[in-house]
């Protein structure tokens, strides 16, 4: 079971998620490193994988080098790729084409970060 703090930091990925705009795509580092928690990329991982009854676009959560890493946590072996693609995304290989101009920055985005 979840303890209440990693409730909380859920909650603070899921706000973050919800922000990517449609046809872009982030990673779980960058998100970590925007909540100020640094190093904790898997345990944004972690919610986006307990994210799907909570209105969240996981899909546009990929790893820091573009891969789907997270797809196998979706209904269907595709439906991850498909979603991305729907939004103009170009997948090959489970790695999104072009990721560099896809990739949207919280940091950069929204400005400085927020410290938990």
């Amino acid at each position: 079971m979840a303890s209440k703090d990693s409730e909380s930091f859920f909650e603070k990925v899921y706000g973050i998620a919800r922000l990517i705009p449609y046809g872009r795509v982030t990673s779980y580092g960058a998100i970590a490193n925007y909540l100020g928690a640094k190093g904790s990329a898997r345990m944004v991982g972690w919610a986006m994988n307990a994210s799907h009854t909570k209105d969240v676009p996981a899909h546009r959560v990929v790893n820091r080098a573009g891969l789907l890493s997270g797809k196998h946590h979706f209904p269907g072996s595709n439906l991850m790729q498909q979603l991305l693609e729907n939004e103009g995304i170009r997948v090959e290989d489970n790695k999104v084409v072009d990721f560099d101009k896809h990739f949207w920055d919280p940091a950069k985005e929204l400005g400085h970060s927020h410290n938990n």
